[in-house]
């Protein structure tokens, strides 16, 4: 009795977020690379097997730059992640892009932040908003 599992999507999907690797930008870009349309692959396959989830995708940035410009730098990256997304097939309705600047470190080292944080805090998070499938 062989049990094959769907180890992949399981273990990258939480009760309230799916967690890819890090999905990293080239400094002062927006555009998808490569890498990232390999992460972001995952997410559209996890969509398209669960057609209820409803998926929030949340860029953020590090703290150098000023406020205002990591704002607007880091809704370009959450839109260009929901247009990659769409343009996969998956329907508008069901991913919503927020860029949050860098209000929301996820190391918050202020100005002393070395180059590893700095990257740790320049993300996309990826929230179930609905239609989680229910964990067995």
């Amino acid at each position: 009795d062989v049990q094959i599992s769907l180890e992949p999507i399981e273990k990258i999907m939480t009760p309230d977020e799916i967690v890819l690797n890090p999905i990293y930008f080239n400094f002062d870009k927006s555009n998808i690379t490569a890498q990232a349309a390999f992460e972001l692959d995952k997410l559209i396959q996890i969509m398209n097997k669960y057609p209820d989830l409803v998926i929030n995708a949340t860029s953020h940035t590090d703290s150098r730059g000023t406020d205002s410009y990591n704002q607007r730098l880091s809704q370009r990256r959450a839109k260009s992640t929901q247009q990659y997304v769409i343009s996969k097939g998956i329907d508008a309705s069901r991913i919503s892009a927020e860029g949050k600047g860098e209000s929301e470190p996820k190391v918050d080292c202020g100005a002393n932040c070395s180059d590893e944080q700095h990257q740790q805090n320049r993300r996309s998070e990826f929230k179930i908003v609905s239609g989680a499938p229910q964990q067995q």
